[in-house]
C-alpha cells in the first residue's frame, strides 16, 4: 500500500496493530479522523493516554478500575461471599449484562496454557485461595470458557480448595464446548449463572 504522506502512512501503521484492523481499515479510520475537527482528534488521544496512563487493577479481584476498588467489590448491597471465577475482564462485562448475577467477581487474567507459556504462577489464583482461605467466602462459581485450558485451570483451583467447606459450581453447559464466554448470547449466559452446577459433578461426568 503506497501512501502520499509518512504521517499518514505511521497512522495507519499504528492503527492496524489493533485486533481486527487490517491496513485497509486501518486507513479509512485514519482518513475519517483526518476529517474531523482536531479537538475531536484531542479528545480521543487524550482519552487513550488518561486511560494507558491513569487506569487500575481492584486490588481485591483484579478487574479493571478508576480507584483501589472497583465498583462492583466496593457495592454493598451484592453478596461478598459468592465468588464468579472469570478469564478475563470481559467476562465480567458479558456477565453483569445479564443482570443475573449478583455476588462479586475474581478475575484471573488469562487460563493455564503450557504450549503458551502460561503456567498457574501467572495468573492471579493466589489471591483467590487466600480469599476462599479466609474464611469469607461460601461458593466459588467457575465461569471459565469451556476449553480445555478452561478446564484445566478450574481443576488446578478445584485442587487448591478442595478441602475448604464451601459451595464449588460450574455454570451449566448452555454455553457450548470450546465457546469463549464473551461471545455468548446474554439469554443463554444468564441461565448457565442461574442453573450453575456441583463442579465435582462437571468433571466427573466428563
Amino acid at each position: 500500500m503506497e501512501f502520499s504522506s509518512k504521517l499518514i502512512e505511521k497512522a495507519v501503521n499504528e492503527m492496524s496493530q489493533l485486533p481486527g484492523i487490517g491496513k485497509r481499515t486501518a486507513l479509512r479510520l485514519v482518513l475519517h479522523l483526518l476529517k474531523q475537527p482536531k479537538e475531536q482528534t484531542g479528545f480521543l488521544s487524550q482519552a487513550l493516554v488518561a486511560m494507558r496512563e491513569d487506569i487500575k487493577y481492584c486490588n481485591s479481584c483484579h478487574n479493571i478500575s478508576d480507584s483501589v476498588l472497583c465498583e462492583i467489590c466496593a457495592n454493598q448491597s451484592r453478596n461478598h461471599q459468592i465468588i464468579c471465577i472469570v478469564e478475563d475482564i470481559r467476562d465480567v462485562m458479558a456477565i453483569e449484562n445479564t443482570g443475573q448475577f449478583r455476588g462479586i467477581y475474581h478475575v484471573l487474567g488469562g487460563k493455564i496454557s503450557p504450549i503458551d507459556g502460561v503456567g498457574p504462577s501467572q495468573l492471579n489464583i493466589t489471591t483467590l485461595v487466600d480469599k476462599v482461605k479466609s474464611g469469607s467466602v461460601n461458593e466459588i462459581i467457575f465461569a471459565l470458557s469451556s476449553t480445555m485450558e478452561g478446564d484445566t485451570t478450574n481443576f488446578y483451583i478445584y485442587k487448591q480448595i478442595a478441602d475448604c467447606e464451601i459451595i464449588m459450581s460450574t455454570i451449566a453447559r448452555g454455553i457450548s464446548v470450546g465457546d469463549e464466554l464473551e461471545y455468548a448470547d446474554e439469554v443463554t449466559l444468564g441461565r448457565s449463572i442461574l442453573q450453575r452446577v456441583p463442579f465435582e459433578k462437571s468433571f466427573k461426568n466428563n
